[in-house]
């Protein structure tokens, strides 16, 4: 039912008084107006929303393989007492960097002392036997030849004489090992490093029925870097290195790079060490290990660290903000603007971040239209209102 307002009744009552005729043509057209704002309203739609787009960014850029690594130390000993006997003394401080050959337990040296002058003194009496036994086998080998003694007299000297120099080898032996086993009451560095706390005290008994171990020695310049590449990127990377007649040796040429919980980026520089020949089943992975120096002890063994190795060089790689992605069930997507100003959904496969750019992989055209500003207005199949906006992003600063 369409009712009227009041305008409209008021014109049948100015009839019934008799108003005068312009009047009452004025009054009919003034009334002809209201009743026509009164019957029509017009729908008139809104304007698109506004949204920020941008051409994707074009620029080289290196392709890292990144994983999470743990640093080692090349060179890890545990200082043992070979001999027994109480420790005499300490010869260094707890923590302190030494050099190779730096003596750092005593053990009681006297013992194994006088059981070296022992043994040198059987061998200086054995080489006087293997003398004097020498000088009768020749006597009795000039009598043998002018008949003087019996074959049996030479043979008999002859016994002699080699018994004897088997004494002086034995001796000879019993030297060295008496020699080997005083040297073993000075446990020196084998090699430069840093020596843990001592975990005996002077004065007690060490080697009794095992090797003690006295404290820990390791090296930390330089250190490696242990960490495992998944099956997936391993195949990839045999592809690409495939495809580029890339060799294994120089796979394992390829600079490491590694970065702190702490730091920003990558600024720990080293190369490839060592690669496993073969994948690990239960884990999927393969073992992968760099070595990296370490002259200013900023690194210590056992700690976590973030690693990247560049393996590939892109000319044109195609960036874009990486707020500008969105992701369901079905994987990333960009919502990109047409040439008619529609809003539209396009599937991309992802890569690496650059700074606060994503790497697409595929999905996207140089000249396409991404959407990265008023993302809750742009509804895939609706009409737009696009401001374009300076794609030319400088480079994200190395690291």
């Amino acid at each position: 039912m369409r009712t009227r307002s009041p305008a409209c009744t008021g014109s049948e009552g100015n009839r019934r008084r008799g108003i005068p005729g312009i009047s009452r043509i004025a009054f009919v057209v003034s009334a002809f107006v209201v009743l026509s704002g009164c019957e029509q309203n017009a729908f008139v739609p809104p304007p698109p929303p506004k949204v920020e787009v941008e051409l994707p960014t074009q620029r080289a850029i290196t392709r890292y393989l990144e994983a999470t690594g743990t640093t080692a130390p090349i060179k890890n000993v545990d200082l043992v007492a070979r001999v027994q006997g109480f420790l005499q003394s300490i010869n260094y401080k707890d923590g302190a960097e030494v050099k190779a050959g730096t003596t750092l337990f005593t053990i009681e040296p006297e013992t194994y002392k006088l059981k070296l002058e022992q043994a040198q003194a059987a061998e200086a009496g054995a080489q006087a036997s293997v003398k004097q036994t020498e000088a009768d086998f020749k006597r009795q080998s000039d009598l043998v030849q002018r008949q003087v003694v019996s074959q049996a007299t030479m043979d008999n000297s002859t016994s002699a004489r080699d018994n004897a120099q088997a004494n002086l080898q034995q001796a000879q032996v019993n030297t060295k090992i008496a020699q080997v086993n005083y040297g073993y009451t000075n446990v020196t560095a084998p090699f430069d490093g840093i020596v843990t706390s001592h975990l005996v005290s002077v004065g007690e008994l060490v080697g009794v029925s095992s090797p003690t171990q006295l404290a820990t020695i390791v090296s930390l310049d330089p250190l490696y870097v242990n960490f495992n590449v998944n099956e997936r990127d391993v195949l990839w990377i045999r592809d690409e290195a495939r495809r580029r007649g890339v060799t294994v040796n120089e796979i394992r040429q390829l600079p490491v790079e590694i970065g702190l919980q702490t730091e920003e980026g990558y600024p720990h520089k080293g190369k490839l060490d060592y690669v496993s020949p073969m994948v690990n089943q239960s884990t999927g992975t393969l073992a992968v290990r760099g070595v990296l120096p370490n002259a200013d002890r900023v690194l210590l063994p056992g700690y976590f660290v973030r690693v990247r190795v560049p393996f590939e060089e892109q000319k044109a790689a195609l960036l874009v903000p990486d707020a500008a992605l969105g992701s369901d069930q079905a994987g990333r997507y960009v919502l990109v603007v047409n040439s008619d100003n529609i809003v539209e959904q396009r599937k991309v496969m992802s890569g690496p971040l650059e700074g606060n750019l994503r790497v697409i992989e595929s999905g996207l055209k140089p000249d396409d239209r991404v959407v990265t500003a008023g993302l809750l207005r742009a509804i895939p199949g609706q009409k737009v209102d696009p401001q374009q906006q300076n794609s030319q992003t400088p480079p994200a600063s190395a690291k």
